[in-house]
């Protein structure tokens, strides 16, 4: 607590502003928007790669808030206050960092899979700062973002040689999707037959149980994409960059429908259970890995014959 006071005593507008738009890049939005776009129009692998840490990072990340229930800085110290512009995104316990490990495990996954320098540097120099800006308005401690930092490289570090072996050897591709789903098993179960401690905070935990449902329904429709694009898809990233735009723009638009129109319906369905949630994510990662890609032969061939008659 005492770091985060030294960063609230040196608060301004023009800071809070700045590392409000840094911490955007732990969102998940933004990992939607790039995550895709290394799928469907520049690397698949990189994108296997990217999706994969994700999940099984933020699931994690879910097991560790309700294992340890560490409050928020401002719950910890009543006369702490934090930029009230990140209160909204502050959601679930405090420790670690769903932001720090969002964004790490994203551009550490990009920094691991790309050689130019300069992308590299961009990546690392990204990270930090967006575990920098938890601190910096207040939702984080240091043990919160660093051990987020640590968890995100490790599993890049093990599962971007693990993926590359797969690539050439699907039989490597089972011990990746059993980790992945047993780590998602293990969490649901938790939520469900382990009563919430007496410590605990409702919202907190309610959030987080939120939280881990979408990451698992998320896990388990990158298994069955991983499995129906590699076997019967297997779609090429190729096309003008007019098309790829085209391709990124409206595909993205299908996948956020998909996950701000079927929210209700899903709840109401499961009478308010996240079970819900869950099976809106499991949809969301089917149609934008293996729906959506059934029209990329149709974006590759457009453009073709200009090219073809300059």
């Amino acid at each position: 607590m005492e770091f985060l006071k030294l960063l609230e005593v040196i608060r301004t507008p023009f800071l809070d502003t700045v590392f409000q738009f840094l911490t955007f890049f732990g969102e998940e939005m933004i990992f939607m928007i790039i995550a895709m776009a290394f799928f469907w129009c520049i690397d698949k692998k990189t994108g296997y790669l990217l999706l994969y840490v994700s999940f099984l990072g933020n699931i994690i990340n879910t097991f560790l808030k309700l294992v340890f229930l560490v409050p928020r800085p401002w719950v910890l110290d009543k006369d702490f206050t934090i930029v009230e512009s990140a209160r909204a995104q502050a959601t679930g316990y405090s420790f670690p960092s769903g932001h720090t490990q969002n964004s790490a495990g994203m551009f550490f996954g990009i920094t691991w899979a790309r050689k130019e320098l300069w992308i590299r540097i961009v990546c690392v120099a990204l990270a930090l700062l967006v575990a920098f800006s938890r601190m910096y308005l207040g939702v984080h401690t240091p043990a919160d973002v660093l051990v987020s930092l640590g968890v995100a490289l490790l599993l890049v570090a093990v599962a971007y040689p693990l993926l590359n072996r797969a690539w050439d050897n699907a039989k490597w591709f089972a011990p990746l999707i059993a980790l992945l789903l047993a780590t998602g098993v293990a969490l649901i179960l938790y939520i469900e037959l382990v009563p919430m401690p007496a410590n605990a905070i409702a919202q907190f935990s309610l959030e987080c149980y939120e939280s881990g449902y979408k990451m698992v329904g998320g896990a388990v429709g990158f298994a069955v994409v991983l499995w129906l694009e590699r076997k019967y898809i297997n779609f090429s990233v190729k096309a003008v960059w007019w098309a790829q735009l085209l391709k990124l723009v409206l595909g993205l638009g299908i996948v956020i429908a998909v996950r701000m129109l079927l929210k209700a319906p899903l709840l109401s369905l499961f009478g308010g259970h996240d079970v819900g949630n869950g099976i809106r994510y499991f949809l969301m990662v089917l149609v934008g890995g293996a729906l959506w890609p059934l029209t990329f032969r149709f974006f590759g061939k457009l453009g073709q014959k200009k090219a073809q008659a300059a």
